[in-house]
C-alpha cells in the first residue's frame, strides 16, 4: 500500500461555513455571547459583538479580527429606527443573546425591574429583527437565532419577568419563521438550563435568599432538581448548537425550539 503523506500544515483547510457572511451577537462581550461570537467566527462569519462593556466587547472583537458595537439597548435612542437601521444593515446572522435576571417573590417584585426585563429581552429582539429583516430579504438569506431557555418552556417560581420574556421570544421567533420563510430568512430558539455564566452564579445567591437554604446547596436542590444529567451547560456547548443553526446545513429548520437542559423539559 502507498502511504499518503499528510499534507503541510499551510495546506490544511477547515470548514468555514459562514464565510463572507456577517453575524451580530448582542451581550456578545461575555458568557454564552462570548462563547457563540468565537464560534461563529471560527466558521468565517464577521462578528460584531453588542455589548455595553466597551473593554470587554472591544478585546474579544480584537482577538476573533472582528468589530464591536457598545451600546446600551436599554437606551431609547439606542433603539430607534436611526440607531438600528444602519447598524442592522448587512447583517446575515442575527442572535439575540443579552438577558438580565431578577429572583423575587411576585408580590415583592418591583414594577421597574420587571418592565426592564420585558424591555431588554422581549421589545430589543423584536426592534432588531424588524431593522435586520429588509436586507435579510433584499438578499434571500438570513438566520435569526433567539437565545431562549428552558424557562421559554417550563417555568419556575421567583422568576415572573424572565420566564414572562422568554416565553414572549417564543412567540415572536416563531412568527418571525412564518413571515421570513419565503424570503430565505430562518428563525429559531436555543433553550439552555442552567449554564456556566455570571449570570447563573450571580442567581446563586439570590436563590439562596428566597429558597432559604445555603448557597452550596442552590445547584443540587434548586437548579439542577430536575436535570437528568446533574452539571451546568457550558457556554461552548450552546454555541456550537448556534452554530449549526446558523448554517447552510440548518436552511430547513425554521420555528424551532431546541432544548440543551439535560433533560429537564423531558419530565
Amino acid at each position: 500500500m502507498t502511504d499518503i503523506p499528510n499534507p503541510a500544515p499551510d495546506t490544511v483547510s477547515f470548514p468555514r461555513p459562514l464565510a463572507g457572511k456577517r453575524a451580530l451577537v448582542t451581550g456578545g462581550a461575555s458568557g454564552i455571547g462570548a462563547a457563540v461570537a468565537r464560534t461563529l467566527a471560527d466558521r468565517g462569519a464577521h462578528v460584531v459583538i453588542a455589548d455595553r462593556d466597551r473593554d470587554a466587547a472591544e478585546q474579544l472583537s480584537k482577538e476573533i479580527s472582528g468589530s464591536s458595537w457598545v451600546v446600551d439597548f436599554l437606551d431609547p435612542s439606542a433603539v430607534s429606527d436611526a440607531a438600528l437601521a444602519p447598524a442592522l444593515d448587512g447583517i446575515d446572522i442575527l442572535v439575540n443573546n443579552a438577558g438580565i435576571q431578577k429572583v423575587s417573590p411576585i408580590e415583592e417584585f418591583d414594577p421597574a425591574d420587571f418592565r426592564r426585563i420585558l424591555t431588554l429581552m422581549l421589545e430589543v429582539p423584536f426592534l432588531l429583527i424588524r431593522a435586520a429583516l429588509p436586507s435579510m430579504y433584499a438578499q434571500g438569506f438570513g438566520r435569526i437565532i433567539n437565545v431562549s431557555s428552558v424557562h421559554g418552556l417550563r417555568a419556575s417560581p421567583f422568576k415572573s419577568a424572565y420566564v414572562t420574556a422568554k416565553h414572549g421570544l417564543e412567540g415572536l421567533s416563531k412568527v418571525t419563521a412564518l413571515e421570513g420563510g419565503e424570503h430565505g430568512v430562518t428563525s429559531n430558539c436555543v433553550n439552555p438550563g442552567y449554564v456556566r455564566t455570571p449570570l447563573v452564579e450571580k442567581q446563586i445567591a439570590d436563590q439562596a435568599v428566597v429558597h432559604g437554604i445555603p448557597e452550596d446547596e442552590v445547584l443540587s436542590k434548586i437548579m439542577l432538581t430536575e436535570s437528568a444529567i446533574k452539571r451546568l451547560v457550558e457556554p461552548a456547548e450552546v454555541a456550537s448548537l448556534i452554530g449549526w443553526l446558523a448554517s447552510p446545513d440548518a436552511a430547513m429548520v425554521t420555528g424551532a425550539s431546541y432544548t440543551m437542559d439535560g433533560g429537564w423539559s423531558a419530565r
